[in-house]
């Protein structure tokens, strides 16, 4: 009976692990689809990998930035707009400021999902 609980136990386990190694892989491959504009390639890593991207946002960095600030940065107007879209007001609210000296048209973009 042991053996059978500790062989469910340790499937159970590596269902559940996500090695560090993936999950840095992950979050380069985010920041360099970004920087390039590829929406079409992140929608399908994220996808492919059941993330969504109000939960990508809260645990991905790319150059010390958030990914909103850095789409700006990069001049990635459709990944951008597709934050935008996809991500809460309030930190859209948040971000505004920092959109604004950056990328003038994502900030409008911004301001009009605010308002």
């Amino acid at each position: 009976m042991k053996p059978l609980i500790f062989i469910t136990f340790a499937v159970f386990a590596g269902l559940v692990y996500v090695p560090v190694s993936q999950s840095a892989n992950l979050a380069s491959n985010i920041c360099e689809y970004v920087a390039v504009d590829e929406k079409g390639r992140l929608r399908k890593l994220l996808k492919s990998n059941r993330l969504k991207l109000r939960n990508v946002f809260k645990d991905v960095s790319c150059d010390n930035d958030n990914i909103l600030v850095f789409a700006a940065k990069k001049n990635a107007k459709e990944i951008g707009q597709l934050l935008i879209k996809k991500l809460p007001k309030d930190v859209i609210a948040s971000e505004l400021e920092n959109l604004v000296s950056l990328s003038p048209q994502l900030a409008e973009l911004a301001q009009a999902r605010i308002n």
